[in-house]
C-alpha cells in the first residue's frame, strides 16, 4: 500500500471518531442524572475494558502496552483527563452556550497549529474550511441569536479556552509520538477514569443510573464516543491528514443536532439547514487536497 493510500486510510479511520462524537449528546441525555465526573469515570473505565478485551482476545500482554515514554503518558493523560476536567469546570462557571463555543475552537486550532508540524503546509482552503465549520457551529449553538460575554464568567471562559488548547495540543503533539501504539490509549483511558473519581467525590453527589436504559446509555458511551472514538482518533492524527481531520471535526455538533432532532429532542429549522451547508461545505473545502490525492491513487 502506497504512502498516499496509507494517509487517506488513516484519515478515514480518524474521521470515524468525529462520527462517534456526534452521538455523545444523545447518549448523555439518556444517562439520566448521572453527574459529569462520575459519568467520565464510568465511561472511561468501560473504554479501558474495551481495549483490555482486545488484548485478551488476541493473546497480548496488557503490561506490554503499559511501558511507554513518560512524555507520552503525560500527553495522553493530560489530553484525555485535562480536556474533560476543564470542560466541566467551564460549564460550572459560565453559561453552557458560551463555554461550548469557546471550547469548540479546538478544530480550528488543530488546523492552525498543524503548520508547526514537520512536513505540513497550511493552505488557504484549510483555514477557510475550518472557519466555515466554526460559523456553522456558532449558528447551531446560538440558534441564530447573539451572545454577550459577561466578565463575571471570566473563570469559566478561561477554562473553556484551556479546554480547547488542551485537546488541540494533544491532537497535534500526538504526531510526535507516532511510534506509541494506539493500544497505549487504553491505559490512558484507565488513568483518566481513576483521576475522575476524586473529582467526582470533591464536586458531585453520586447518582447511579436509575433504569436499564440509562445503564445501556452509559455502556454505549464507553464503547463509542468515549471509547473507540479515542482509539480511532489517535490513529488518525498520527498517520492521517490532520488538517482535514481538524476541519471535519465540526461535523460532530451537526451530527449531534440532527440526532437530537431525529429522536424528538430538537427542532428542525432553516438555521440548521444553513449550518449544515456551512459545515459540510467547509469540510469538503478543507479536504480538497485529500480528495485529489485519493483520485490520483485510484487512477
Amino acid at each position: 500500500m502506497t504512502s498516499e493510500n496509507n494517509t487517506v486510510r488513516a484519515t478515514l479511520i480518524g474521521s470515524t471518531a468525529v462520527l462517534m462524537w456526534g452521538t455523545l449528546a444523545l447518549f448523555t441525555t439518556w444517562t439520566g442524572k448521572v453527574p459529569p465526573f462520575q459519568l467520565t469515570a464510568m465511561s472511561f473505565g468501560i473504554a479501558f475494558l474495551l481495549m483490555a478485551t482486545k488484548w485478551v482476545t488476541k493473546g497480548e500482554r496488557a503490561r506490554d502496552h503499559l511501558h511507554q515514554p513518560a512524555a507520552a503518558w503525560v500527553l495522553g493523560v493530560l489530553g484525555l483527563f485535562g480536556y474533560h476536567f476543564f470542560y466541566f469546570m467551564a460549564l460550572r462557571n459560565a453559561p453552557p452556550v458560551e463555554a461550548g463555543l469557546i471550547a469548540y475552537l479546538w478544530p480550528l486550532l488543530i488546523v492552525v497549529f498543524s503548520a508547526l508540524l514537520p512536513g505540513e503546509r497550511l493552505r488557504w482552503f484549510h483555514v477557510a474550511g475550518a472557519l466555515m465549520g466554526l460559523f456553522g457551529t456558532i449558528l447551531l449553538v446560538t440558534r441564530g441569536g447573539t451572545i454577550a460575554f459577561d466578565p463575571a464568567h471570566l473563570l469559566g471562559h478561561g477554562a473553556a479556552l484551556v479546554c480547547a488548547l488542551t485537546w488541540s495540543g494533544y491532537s497535534i503533539l500526538s504526531r510526535k509520538f507516532g511510534s506509541v501504539p494506539t493500544d497505549a490509549v487504553g491505559w490512558f483511558c484507565g488513568a483518566t477514569a481513576l483521576l475522575a473519581v476524586p473529582c467526582h467525590l470533591a464536586f458531585e453527589t453520586t447518582v447511579w443510573p436509575a433504569t436499564t436504559g440509562e445503564w445501556i446509555a452509559v455502556v454505549a458511551l464507553g464503547l463509542g464516543p468515549v471509547g473507540a472514538a479515542f482509539f480511532t482518533w489517535d490513529h488518525g492524527v498520527k498517520h492521517g491528514d490532520i488538517q482535514v481531520l481538524g476541519a471535519f471535526s465540526y461535523a460532530a455538533p451537526l451530527i449531534s443536532t440532527l440526532l437530537l432532532i431525529a429522536f424528538g429532542q430538537g427542532e428542525a429549522t432553516p438555521l440548521v439547514a444553513v449550518a449544515c451547508l456551512l459545515i459540510v461545505g467547509g469540510a469538503l473545502l478543507a479536504s480538497q487536497s485529500m480528495l485529489k490525492r485519493r483520485t490520483r491513487v485510484a487512477a
